[in-house]
């Protein structure tokens, strides 16, 4: 009898591996499909001039939209939605059209000492400003302690975040982790309103840096989601910010200043809320456009009965800055290289599916556009999925693959991975394995940590899928001195690494997409969402 069993055993183990052995020489047949020769001409086309630049809202976007969808259709690939390769969204242009403000016989100019987002135009003004800390109204925390209001019309100056002690601990939370308050500011917003303000004042203390990476967006007329009135967020008060500069020249008479406030703070003293008196006036002129853009999506249906309902993503967005100064941004990194990677990873899975291998999971291929005007196109499925979040089991997220940093210049092998970690330890094991099994690709974790200054993580596509819970993997080849300038071009592109990158990234989806149970969801991911 124990023979029999044995042999039995064997028998089991035998088939068992020769399955294992087809799984794997299928996945390996179809990521050879991949190969750099059509990713070069991808790349070439999509960051050609004939698409200037591909910015959303744009004639060139809507050019590179066409491309992919032909291409999508030239495969006889399925369409997402019927009789549609779109998800179309509605947006809204802001422009600004001279707002200036008015102190001390001064005009403060937009952005270099003040800016704001999404505000009708109007006149803001006041003769009485209150100082209050980080403006933080709470049962842990309370800047408004003690204060009743004795005016109308006043404004309430705030600084940004929260407190943080020496060592990076949130004075609120007694951790590392920040509160609510750090991000959120219509929260302050509504305090302010509450302690009777007409408007918030918010020093952002890092003013310089963050304009370093935002006064070209808004110089160049920010464009929004156009949001349904259920989720739209819009404080009730107007909302600025202000530079530290001009904080303490508005708060110049009180014999204060933000620098000193803030270092108290930080200490754990408390301040009182101060009265200044000031005569400010903030014009704000803005100017309103609606506008369409579209997400481009393709689909491989799975072929297991049950697990066809579960969706596999795999995501790049397509557009880019367009053009700035007169010059075209070709976009040739950022992001034609995801862009074309996912679209061989499409022909790669619609390959198999046409040969009777196709996987058990379903395969959303989704183009996002908006990416380069905060996440918009994303943001919008997430919000509008075509498929239920609950039944999407992750998302492979490219986003600049072509290129190598000047931090592995003397070894190009290597790929920038974030989040796979953050959300299931099952999606890190796969992509580990994967890596080891086909690639052997340096993987580089650097930015994997929610200390990361860059904020990588909040800084594309695949951020829209991570606040909802879904296991996520960000694919980056890192910064380089043609990111978001015209020398970003389709000849500095390393096709033969993309080549070798866009296969690890299909191999990690064939494997998510066949394996027998869902990805699980078994970790709380340190960065928050």
């Amino acid at each position: 009898m124990r023979i029999i069993v044995i042999c039995c055993l064997s028998v089991f183990f035998h088939v068992d591996h020769l399955l294992a052995q087809g799984h794997d020489t299928l996945a390996m047949r179809y990521a050879r499909s991949i190969k750099a020769e059509q990713l070069t001409k991808h790349v070439f086309t999509l960051a050609s001039d004939e698409f200037e630049g591909r910015e959303t809202g744009t004639p060139g976007i809507e050019k590179a939209a066409q491309y992919i969808s032909t291409y999508y259709e030239s495969l006889r690939m399925q369409q997402a939605t019927p009789g549609s390769w779109f998800q179309s969204y509605p947006l809204r242009r802001e422009s600004n059209v001279g707002s200036y403000a008015e102190y001390a016989g001064a005009r403060k100019i937009f952005p270099d000492d003040f800016y704001f987002f999404g505000m009708d135009a109007q006149e803001i003004k006041s003769t009485e400003l209150v100082f209050a800390g980080y403006g933080i109204r709470d049962e842990r925390h309370n800047d408004y302690k003690g204060w009743k209001s004795k005016s109308t019309g006043f404004g309430v100056i705030c600084l940004s975040g929260e407190p943080m002690d020496s060592k990076g601990r949130s004075k609120i939370t007694g951790s590392n982790e920040t509160s609510d308050w750090n991000d959120d500011v219509l929260l302050k917003a509504e305090a302010a309103e509450k302690a009777g303000a007409k408007f918030l004042l918010v020093v952002n203390t890092n003013y310089d840096m963050y304009m370093k990476r935002v006064r070209y967006w808004l110089e160049q007329a920010p464009i929004r989601l156009e949001r349904d009135k259920e989720t739209a967020e819009v404080a009730h008060i107007p909302v600025i910010y202000i530079s530290p500069a001009f904080a303490n020249t508005l708060l110049q008479s009180s014999g204060k200043n933000i620098e000193t406030m803030q270092v108290k703070l930080n200490k754990g003293k408390r301040t009182k809320p101060l009265m200044v008196k000031v005569d400010v006036v903030f014009h704000v002129e803005q100017k309103r456009e609606r506008l369409e853009a579209k997400n481009v999506m393709a689909f491989v249906e799975g072929n297991d009965p049950l697990l066809k309902n579960e969706v596999v993503v795999v995501s790049a967005h397509y557009d880019h800055i367009g053009i700035v100064n007169g010059q075209i941004n070709n976009g040739a990194d950022d992001d034609a290289s995801g862009t074309s990677a996912t679209m061989e990873i499409a022909e790669a899975f619609q390959l198999a599916k046409m040969e009777g291998h196709g996987p058990k999971r379903s395969v959303l291929i989704l183009h996002v556009s908006g990416e380069e005007k905060g996440l918009l196109g994303s943001e919008w499925y997430s919000d509008h999925p075509i498929f239920p979040l609950e039944n999407t089991v992750c998302d492979l997220n490219i986003d600049m693959i072509g290129r190598t940093d000047v931090e592995h210049a003397a070894d190009s092998n290597y790929i920038y991975l974030i989040g796979s970690d953050k959300l299931s330890t099952d999606l890190h094991k796969i992509s580990e394995d994967c890596n080891a099994k086909y690639s052997n690709l340096n993987l580089d974790y650097t930015f994997n940590s929610p200390n990361d200054p860059n904020r990588f993580y909040y800084r594309s596509d695949h951020y829209n899928f991570a606040k909802h819970n879904i296991p996520v993997i960000f694919y980056f080849s890192g910064v380089h001195e043609d990111y978001h300038k015209p020398g970003d071009d389709a000849k500095k592109i390393a096709y033969k690494k993309m080549e070798q990158i866009t296969r690890l990234v299909f191999h990690t989806a064939w494997e998510v997409a066949n394996r027998p149970d869902k990805l699980k969801v078994d970790v709380v991911s340190d960065f928050k969402n």
